[in-house]
């Protein structure tokens, strides 16, 4: 038999062919990773480029978007989506291999998890001493059993390859209940080899597009068949918010060409350092790490031979605390401001203050080994509550922080204050300045262990040592400034006002951004800059020069942690960024350079990247390259204000940089950045995403992700989207991270994913009443297409692909997806809808429209166990807690779950029906936690026919007789005997799914009572 030659790859073979994006998405195990990734910290793999960057998306979303954007749709849905999984190392056989890797599933675990015929071709079993079991006995057994009721150690056999491991491993996995149980115990999928990891894929990949003549061995070689046969060429990926790089990086990594621009110099800096120093190949990383080292020796040498950080017994210094000092109007006394004097809270060490009669002012003196005592004493420090408090000869002095700046309002009604504003030539306070400075402990490390790896340290008060050393580092600045400020070593640009940049102006009188470092930091960085700028690999260490400031400034707090059990206790110094503000603090850490080295000499993971790179310092509607696919994630409503922030960095890079560097335009230029979500906001969007439209082949495709907030944000980018000339596709929602605590409440934040492509040319007229009943098909058509794949996805690995939110959101993109393919909507062009000025609780016609689809689509999504008329029935409150409540049972507790039905079903205040409203540990009430006063008929919930059904439980829980209960039921409620069906739908719901064992019984037997009555 002959076998067929393989299929010829045809360039623009898909040109027009649907992506699979638009059709399927892996949406849930994307969060689940993405949340992950996110949970790892500073192991993110462009966290160690600058961590001070908060807004970058997951990588392994970004790989997600791209391959699900250039892979094509076929006639099989659940294969296409199959091939998607494998290529994100979700599907079983790619788990396996992580979780060899990973180790967390032992051999005794394996042994009691799966069925294995042959245990011993893989583990070797040891019988433990005193056990009454033969190692032959044992090797005549099968998987499963337990290891440590027969008394056997098992270990993996010697010798064993990782892929046999992965085999077993599989059969393991398998027995678990879900993704996230099998991914628990998972590296991620960049944590392992890529050879490895991947190298049963692509036999799977090639198969299933053999007749598109795919033959790919590596992502590289299959994103440019892919691109091939789309665009005739690699497929080229544009990012022009490209901010801290995770983008254009891994669309990079993938093997795409990629175009990254930003405003912000210090986004584009990020963005290049991702793609040329963690891209760079193994060669170029050796001379990077060469070139790294060389520096950090050199400044080493230079502040050891000033002996600026070593003491006469050769101890070297680690940190160094200061304080701010202010004259009490009372008193005429200057006192040490700090809003704690505890120094060491594993080593009980705080700072006491000694009056000094005759010089009136306070000594500093460090004890260490204190009592609890003394420490809850100097706990309470001088600064409480916005006021300098301090005690002195018995008597209690309290003065307003704000009294001692001098606030004031001026004529014309503005904040300002007393405090003298800083001169370019200032590095320290003046002396009839308000606020002083003042060096008041040292922590040293102990002149044995300077280079060990376990170095002691020790504090000490500030000696005349001390004091001489600081004013060696003052003079060398003093004669120096000048001259480092005009070849760009130290910073001479003044702040610009701004909602974060004027605190420092308002808070100290800081007027230019060097004023935020001490003198120390200043010469250090200045000896840094110097050996940097005259390296050969300057380009490739500039970021380090940027990273550097956020570790070492008048605002890095100093922080201690008590002394814990499993370690991790530590007194260190906080960098500048761990909230995104410029916050100035009376008690304030400088690292010396001996302690900031090892972040110095840090070094970013190693991840080589294929693809060509270009990135410019361009706003977005500057753009002037053609690209494929764009995907973007720009500032709606941004938390952070980075176009002011990032202004902090910017002076210590912006004169004389090396080349690329020194063609960039070296400003925030923050009056051309697109912020805020009003017209002008508005207006810039819609420039901005023509210009992409633009600069896009005609089978190209955007993505755009925003937070899902509410829905003014779906109406706002929608018709900037809309007016650019772009149609919806497709949407999917990504629960992408748990907030930190330090930004307000705490709740897993959740990004929309909107797939857009160019509109056709030409004008299409809508009428609002034609609109919605195609939105309402369309949307029916799109949800019962994915719950007939969901069904075949169950069916073969007994867990659905698409959540509830998943659907919800395909239901709204399908509605968009009619609505945006239209020019003009009742007279009024799509421009004009989209820059016409908003009015305060104005409902716009995509509100409707999206409304519209989430109702539709809320009604096809009958909870497992209620009858659809009794579903259609009922109202927004009722739909939300029967819809949690069946989702509950399958373990889901994530509040963005409650959070988006609250939004969908119209519910006024969900929290009131809550038990819990943690980011990952959310529920409902149950019927018996639910209080007299949630079931109130002025309440929403108790109002309803679900409402009176609780309250009936609750009097069936308290013996009240069941013909009482239910004659009060029938009482309360109007329409009883019209509405008896619901009732006994609604109770037998409650009787399957509450978890009080109580509460199922009797509203099992409240249902059947209420059926019988009927049937009476």
């Amino acid at each position: 038999m002959t076998q067929s030659a393989p299929a010829e790859l045809v360039p623009f073979a898909l040109k027009d062919a649907p992506a699979l994006i638009e059709k399927a998405f892996p949406a849930t195990k994307v969060s689940y990773e993405a949340q992950r990734e996110r949970g790892a910290g500073h192991a993110q793999t462009l966290t160690s480029l600058g961590s001070y960057w908060k807004g970058r998306k997951p990588l392994i979303l970004v790989r997600a978007i791209v391959l699900g954007s250039l892979l094509p749709q076929t006639d099989d849905a659940e294969a296409d989506l199959a091939i998607l999984e494998a290529l994100m190392a979700f599907d079983i056989d790619s788990l396996a291999r992580r979780a060899v890797v990973q180790k967390a599933l032992k051999p005794k675990g394996i042994a009691a998890m799966v069925r294995l015929e042959n245990p011993w071709a893989y583990f070797k079993p040891s019988v433990k001493n005193g056990a009454s079991i033969t190692e032959e006995d044992v090797k005549a057994r099968h998987f499963p059993l337990d290891a440590d009721a027969l008394g056997v150690t098992l270990q993996w056999k010697r010798g064993l390859d990782d892929d046999s491991k992965a085999f077993v491993m599989a059969k393991a996995l398998e027995t678990l209940p879900s993704y996230e149980a099998r991914a628990s115990l998972c590296k991620r999928p960049e944590e392992v080899d890529q050879a490895w990891l991947y190298a049963p894929v692509w036999r799977k990949v090639n198969a299933h597009f053999a007749h598109l003549g795919v033959n790919a061995d590596s992502f590289n070689t299959l994103v440019d068949q892919l691109g091939q046969l789309r665009y005739g060429r690699r497929p080229r990926v544009g990012d022009t918010f490209s901010g801290g790089g995770s983008i254009p990086f891994e669309a990079a990594r993938l093997g795409c060409d990629v175009y990254a621009s930003d405003l912000n110099p210090i986004a584009c800096m990020l963005t290049w350092s991702a793609l040329n120093i963690i891209g760079a190949s193994p060669e170029k990383r050796a001379e990077i790490e060469k070139a790294q080292q060389e520096v950090a020796n050199a400044v080493d040498k230079d502040i050891t031979e000033l002996g600026i950080e070593h003491d006469a017994q050769g101890n070297r210094a680690k940190a160094f605390l200061y304080c701010l000092e202010t004259k009490c109007p009372e008193t005429g006394w200057m006192v040490p401001m700090s809003p704690s004097w505890v120094i060491s809270k594993s080593r009980s060490v705080v700072a006491q203050l000694i009056p000094d009669h005759e010089n009136k002012r306070f000594d500093l003196v460090i004890a260490s080994g204190v009592s609890k005592e003394a420490m809850d004493h100097a706990d309470v420090g001088t600064v409480q509550n916005g006021s300098l408090v301090y005690e002195l000869n018995g008597n209690t002095y309290r003065t307003a922080i704000k009294t001692l700046r001098g606030d004031y309002k001026t004529a014309e009604g503005n904040n300002s204050n007393r405090l003298r504003r800083w001169e370019k030539s200032d590095y320290k306070p003046k002396a009839d300045d308000i606020f002083q400075e003042r060096l008041y402990a040292v922590q040293w490390i102990e002149a044995d262990t300077v280079n060990t790896t376990k170095p002691r340290t020790f504090f000490t008060s500030a000696t005349e040592a001390d004091i001489t050393r600081e004013k060696k580092v003052e003079g060398l600045l003093a004669d120096n400034l000048s001259k480092w400020q005009e070849s760009g070593f130290v910073p001479d640009m003044a702040i610009e006002h701004g909602y974060n940049t004027s605190q420092p102006i308002r808070e100290r009188g800081w007027s230019h951004w060097h004023h935020l470092f001490t003198p120390r930091q200043l010469l250090t960085m200045a000896i840094l800059q110097r050996h940097v700028r005259s390296s050969k690999m300057a380009n490739y260490l500039y970021h380090k020069l940027a990273n550097t400031p956020n570790w070492m400034s008048r605002l890095c707090l100093w922080a201690t942690s008590p002394a814990r059990a499993t370690g991790g206790a530590g007194d260190y110094s906080v960098h500048v960024f761990y909230n995104q503000a410029l916050n100035t603090h009376s008690n304030y850490a400088g690292r010396s350079w001996h302690d900031y080295l090892p972040i110095y000499q840090k070094n970013a993971p190693v991840s080589p990247v294929p693809g060509k790179s270009v990135v410019a310092t361009k706003t977005a509607s500057e753009i002037d390259q053609i690209n494929d696919l764009y995907i973007t994630d720009p500032p709606y409503a941004d938390a952070v204000n980075y176009h002011e922030i990032l202004e902090y960095f910017i002076p210590w890079l912006r004169k004389n940089p090396p080349a690329p560097f020194d063609q960039w335009k070296w400003d925030s230029r923050r009056n051309l950045a697109i912020k805020g979500s009003d017209d002008d906001f508005r207006s810039g969007m819609v420039d901005a995403y023509k210009a992409m439209a633009d600069h896009m082949p005609d089978n190209g495709m955007q993505c755009v992700m925003f937070t899902h907030q509410d829905t003014g944000v779906w109406s706002d980018m929608v018709g900037i989207f809309w007016a650019a000339g772009l149609q919806v596709v497709g949407a999917w929602y990504i629960a992408t991270e748990t907030t930190s605590e330090l930004k307000k409440g705490g709740y897993v934040q959740g990004t929309v994913i909107l797939m857009l492509r160019k509109r056709l040319d030409g004008d299409r007229k809508g009428f609002t009443r034609r609109i919605y009943p195609a939105v309402h098909n369309e949307v029916e058509n799109q949800i019962e297409e994915m719950l007939h794949l969901n069904q075949q996805v169950e069916d073969h690995t007994g867990e659905p692909v698409f959540n509830d939110a998943d659907l919800q959101m395909a239901g709204y993109a399908a509605a968009l997806k009619v609505l945006t393919a239209y020019t003009e909507i009742g007279g009024e062009d799509v421009t004009t809808f989209a820059l016409r000025p908003r009015k305060k609780g104005e409902k716009t016609v995509v509100d409707e429209i999206v409304q519209q689809a989430s109702e539709t689509a809320n009604g096809l999504l009958v909870p497992e166990g209620l009858k659809r008329d009794t579903w259609q029935s009922i109202n927004g409150i009722q739909r939300f807690y029967l819809r949690l409540l069946d989702i509950e049972t399958t373990g889901a507790s994530k509040l963005d779950n409650y959070q988006n039905f609250a939004k969908a079903f119209r519910v006024e205040d969900y929290t009131r029906v809550m038990a819990s409203t943690a980011p990952n540990s959310a529920k409902l009430k149950q019927v018996n936690d639910m209080s007299s006063r949630d079931l109130m008929e002025t309440t929403e919930l108790g109002a309803t026919h679900l409402g009176h059904l609780m309250v009936a439980l609750q009097q069936l829980l308290g013996d009240v007789d069941i013909k009482v209960a239910v004659k009060q039921l029938a009482d309360n409620l109007p329409d009883y005997f019209e509405k008896r069906g619901e009732l006994v739908d609604m109770s037998h719901f409650l009787a399957a799914k509450v978890a009080n064992e109580d509460v199922r019984q009797w509203a099992e037997v409240l249902g059947d009572r209420i059926a019988n009555e009927q049937l009476a």
